[in-house]
């Protein structure tokens, strides 16, 4: 089974429960909102739409990233040294809390660890993510991580078995190597070109990466409800 989706509402809520069944929620990577908003999003989805989750930056990211501009309350300097990277700290501890009770808000399965390139395979960056993932309570979330750093397949593969991750990609750029489903996101070609519109050419190709029983084709570019909707149409 394929469900495509958008990363972000690509148009009113209404409209989108009727054209897809999945979305993935974009402002929980900058800037959770109160638990109420969720919970409200939940109770206008028809039944068996999902959600899935973007964990909160703090998590991911380190406070030099330009993303944290988005947050309500900026970083003091002293403690930039407790964000990010997965860091053994209260305070990424404390960000994977609030990503779960929104997720738990939105009923959603899903959540989506999205690494930026800096996040690189040094050893320490693979110790804080062993430690993250082995001691945080993660009930029945399915987890996804998509790594874009210089990681080679044998680490991620690895990495992604020991800890139960799902491997995350662009299924038109690399493979994924690891996970009992896929999860796909489309950033556009070459490289991450938000601009690019995906062609037929390339729709049928994606279409051809399908290689498990359950598939998630995320789209997050500017033409992405289009290319979301010509691409279901193919389906």
């Amino acid at each position: 089974m394929i469900t495509t989706g958008c990363c972000g509402w690509s148009e009113s809520h209404g409209k989108y429960f009727q054209d897809f069944g999945v979305i993935e929620v974009q402002e929980t990577f900058y800037q959770p909102a109160k638990v109420g908003k969720y919970e409200k999003w939940r109770a206008e989805a028809p039944s068996g739409f999902e959600f899935a989750v973007k964990a909160w930056q703090l998590i991911t990211h380190e406070p030099r990233s330009p993303t944290y501009r988005r947050l309500a309350n900026p970083i003091a300097e002293e403690k930039a040294g407790c964000y990010g990277s997965f860091r053994p700290t209260e305070e990424v501890f404390a960000a994977w809390q609030v990503t779960t009770r929104t997720a738990e808000a939105l009923q959603a399965n899903i959540i989506l660890f999205q690494c930026p390139a800096s996040f690189a395979p040094t050893s320490e960056n693979k110790k804080n993510l062993t430690g993250f993932f082995t001691n945080i309570q993660r009930d029945s979330h399915i987890l996804i991580w998509e790594p874009r750093g210089d990681w080679q397949d044998n680490d991620v593969q690895a990495i992604c078995r020991d800890l139960d991750l799902v491997h995350c990609v662009d299924p038109l750029k690399s493979r994924a190597v690891a996970g009992e489903i896929r999860y796909f996101r489309l950033h556009g070609l070459p490289g991450y070109n938000l601009s690019y519109k995906y062609s037929d050419e390339d729709l049928q190709l994606l279409l051809t990466t399908a290689d498990l029983s359950t598939v998630y084709v995320m789209f997050n570019n500017f033409s992405m409800l289009d290319d979301a909707l010509r691409f279901q149409r193919l389906i």
